[in-house]
């Protein structure tokens, strides 16, 4: 058995087969350009809610810093009122001793008077 092809009958099974390479390879191309696509925007839409969420979070941190930043300023006013009345409502210990020992020597001065008013009333003296 001869098998008998003519060339211009191998150069077209060799131009079918190359196109039909072509063409397999042109679909096989297509699809995967599709898939990849999708593929992309599928990652791209994942990172746009990802970066939301993210910048969600961020003001979430800014607004808490914010509303930190205020409390501290309350805080370091209230301190600050605090410090300025502190003089007013507290007494050191020394000034304490010096003003009742002040109190108290006027008070011998003040009872020697009664004491001597008292025994020149009882002497009969003048008053």
């Amino acid at each position: 058995m001869t098998l008998q092809v003519d060339f211009w009958q191998l150069v077209g099974l060799l131009v079918s087969f190359i196109s039909f390479c072509g063409i397999g390879g042109g679909i096989m191309l297509r699809l995967v350009t599709g898939r990849l696509d999708d593929r992309f925007q599928n990652l791209e839409k994942a990172r746009a809610e990802a970066q939301q969420q993210l910048a969600l979070r961020l003001d979430a941190i800014e607004q808490v810093n914010r509303d930190e930043t205020i409390q501290w300023q309350r805080v370091e006013r209230e301190f600050l009122k605090f410090q300025a009345d502190l003089p007013l409502r507290y007494v050191m210990r020394d000034d304490y001793i010096r003003g009742q020992t002040v109190i108290e020597a006027k008070l011998d001065g003040l009872a020697g008077r009664i004491e001597n008013a008292q025994l020149r009333s009882m002497l009969g003296g003048t008053p």
